[in-house]
């Protein structure tokens, strides 16, 4: 009998598994809008709360303290109870947390909302890049994960256009998260009724009534069925952070760790101060938000760019020219451009080489992990790298209060993606299937 693991991995992708995919996208363009949220919103939250640079800069930081959590827990939870029912369970949170930001009346409150949003778009990351490379064939496989990752900008571009229109008629900035709310619970439905548990989940860890969930995948895949579960591997992995640093897995994870820290505090210092220096020079916050918008159609640019080119040349290459690029153009961001069109121009091309790397990045960790430890390893490097991502926007604010510049500050947040590169140079990189 034949593990349909590798069955999926050789033949052609039925449209199910590619509708599977490509919710996958739409949440990872969910969790885009939701992240950024806060960004389009911190030019009205500073002027109606009065608040300085460094308490913005905790605000703006304080979701992705709750996503390295919600990485960590969540995400070592989807290997132990499923991905689905994870998904669900943090779109639930995701949606709450929306809601209860836009009636927020203090940093304090607004802070702790942001927290608990975070715990959701945290392991909603790392359930969705498991599906994402469980439900996709060993050929489409990096193809599939960077597309599920140019979902996170693209879901920024259309929120934040949204966002800023919607802003500009209400003037109120609670509007951004009166809207994320809205569409992250509409969400729950669609995963719902579209998206089983996977095969491979099934077949690891094998809870009640697995043959019959398996099956009725297989069928609407237009599959052969199973008569009974193929025997169990010699050897797998507990779903735990011990497995995690195991001899054969110890320096890849803490490598693929390093690299993501680094690599997030640069892309977070990015898109998130982008609409409150914008706004600094004298431009309207709606004006400010359009700058934040071109950052994310480089950064969807760049993701589909890299998609592509992992069809051609190796992945791990790739990201490592990606930001190193990225750390120059972040760097070159803060040396005296002042004008809008100038601002756009080089946000464009910082989040071309940001996101495209970070759509690499995710593209690697999913396969340096097998897939007893693949969500829990992602949800690792993820939890502990959303610090990096949680001290690009704390530092650069603290930076600004203590009378830096924007130019000095600019350099010292590129430094993050250009230490990652390196890091992720020193890793033994080795590809593992879905099984």
């Amino acid at each position: 009998m034949e593990d349909p693991r590798s069955i999926i991995a050789r033949e052609p992708m039925h449209f199910r598994q590619i509708l599977a995919i490509g919710i996958a996208t739409a949440l990872n363009a969910l969790d885009g809008f939701d992240v950024l949220s806060i960004s389009f919103a911190a030019p009205g939250i500073a002027k109606d709360w009065g608040i300085d640079r460094a308490a913005l800069g905790l605000v703006l930081s304080m979701e992705l303290f709750g996503m390295g959590i919600g990485a960590l827990s969540l995400g070592t939870l989807a290997d132990r109870l499923g991905r689905r029912p994870t998904i669900l369970t943090c779109l639930v949170i995701m949606g709450l947390g929306m809601g209860l930001a836009s009636i927020a009346q203090d940093v304090v409150s607004l802070s702790a909302f942001r927290l608990f949003t975070g715990l959701g778009i945290g392991g909603m990351l790392a359930a969705t890049n498991a599906v994402v490379a469980e439900c996709s064939n060993a050929r489409r496989r990096n193809l599939s994960v960077a597309i599920m990752t140019g979902g996170y900008p693209i879901g920024a571009i259309l929120g934040g256009m949204l966002a800023s229109w919607l802003m500009g008629i209400t003037g109120r900035w609670q509007t951004v998260f009166e809207i994320g709310a809205a569409i992250t619970l509409a969400f729950i439905p669609v995963v719902f009724w579209l998206v089983p548990e996977t095969i491979a989940f099934l077949l690891h860890k094998r809870p009640k009534g697995a043959l019959e969930k398996i099956n009725k995948s297989l069928k609407r895949q237009g599959r052969a069925v199973l008569d009974a579960l193929p025997p169990r591997e010699a050897q797998t992995s507990k779903a735990s952070l011990v497995a995690l640093f195991k001899p054969n897995m110890a320096i890849v994870t803490v490598l693929l760790t390093l690299a993501y820290f680094g690599h997030m505090m640069t892309f977070y210092f990015l898109v998130k101060w982008i609409p409150k220096i914008v706004a600094d020079f004298g431009f309207a916050p709606s004006l400010a938000g359009s700058v934040l918008v071109w950052a994310n159609v480089g950064g969807a640019t760049g993701a589909f760019t890299m998609s592509l080119l992992t069809q051609k040349v190796g992945v791990r290459k790739l990201v490592v020219g990606a930001m190193l690029m990225g750390a120059v153009t972040v760097a070159i961001f803060g040396q005296g451009f002042h004008t809008l069109a100038a601002l756009s121009v080089v946000a464009c091309i910082g989040g071309f080489f940001t996101n495209g790397a970070t759509a690499g990045l995710y593209a690697v960790i999913a396969q340096s992990f097998p897939a007893s430890l693949r969500a829990g390893g992602t949800g690792f490097v993820i939890g502990i790298g959303r610090a990096g991502a949680a001290l690009g926007p704390v530092l650069a604010g603290l930076l600004f209060t203590h009378g830096w510049l924007l130019p000095a500050v600019a350099i010292a947040l590129a430094s993050g993606t250009a230490v990652g590169a390196l890091a992720l140079t020193r890793v033994r990189y080795r590809e593992h299937s879905v099984a």
